[in-house]
């Protein structure tokens, strides 16, 4: 089965916009403003992941809910804070393993 990485920044801003139903201009606002950073291409393009869409409709949807942006930029900080430690934690216990080996 193939797996997709989420985090590959494999989507234009027309596509990530269509997925997310935002206009491409909201993407822009929401990259400036620092909520959702897109990868970027040698030329600078924008080049989002489907964790990045993810963000955009949660974005959307907290701010229907009425959470400010700054809030919601907040959130967002604290979300990738606790997926970069679950990464580093694999990390560590895949190192603990190999060094029990030994």
């Amino acid at each position: 089965m193939n797996h997709i990485d989420p985090d590959a920044p494999i989507l234009t801003i027309a596509a990530a916009a269509e997925l997310a139903k935002m206009h491409p201009q909201t993407l822009r606002q929401y990259d400036r403003m620092g909520l959702v950073r897109p990868s970027r291409t040698i030329g600078q393009s924008r080049r989002y992941t489907l964790r990045n869409v993810t963000q955009l409709v949660e974005v959307a949807k907290l701010s229907s809910e009425g959470v400010s942006l700054v809030a919601i930029k907040r959130i967002l900080d604290l979300e990738n804070y606790v997926v970069d430690m679950k990464i580093r934690v694999r990390e560590l216990e895949k190192l603990v393993e190999e060094l029990s080996q030994k």
